[in-house]
């Protein structure tokens, strides 16, 4: 297996402070639309709008996945297309604790801490095969995300 590197460049330790998940079995769709929504926001806003979108209070805006996804009303920032995915929020969720304990181990305001970069790569491809009847098989392939953040203390 590679080196795997941070798709971010301008990283300083004493600004920035990074944490990822690798070759996690979540949508690679739907990680992309809710790492595109906590881009820009701080750490408690983050964390707010991923606990109200596990409550269903609020809905994830889907811009670029957005066929045949439901309208809501509960949308801001000008998209209409959203969802509640569940299962990608709870890893962002477990994502933004391991970000927010890499900060207080590098003495930083948590409060002043502002997400800058929110990436998702495919990873590699779970092969297998599911078996069907007259002994016929079907493939199934699942395929693998690696998810990373990127945050800076602003001053």
């Amino acid at each position: 297996m590679g080196r795997i590197t941070y798709a971010f460049q301008e990283f300083d330790k004493s600004r920035h402070v990074r944490a990822r998940i690798i070759d996690k079995d979540i949508s690679h769709k739907h990680s992309r639309e809710v790492a595109f929504a906590i881009k820009g926001m701080s750490l408690e806003k983050s964390r707010e709008f991923l606990e109200r979108v596990l409550m269903e209070e609020i809905a994830v805006p889907y811009r670029r996945y957005n066929n045949e996804v439901a309208h809501r009303s509960n949308i801001r920032d000008g998209f209409f297309a959203g969802r509640f995915p569940k299962k990608v929020t709870k890893e962002f969720l477990r994502l933004l604790d391991n970000l927010e304990s890499n900060a207080e181990y590098k003495g930083m305001d948590l409060d002043r801490l502002k997400i800058v970069s929110a990436v998702v790569h495919k990873a590699r491809k779970l092969k297998r095969f599911m078996p069907r009847a007259m002994g016929r098989s079907t493939p199934k392939i699942d395929t693998l995300v690696h998810v990373e953040l990127v945050a800076q203390e602003i001053r």
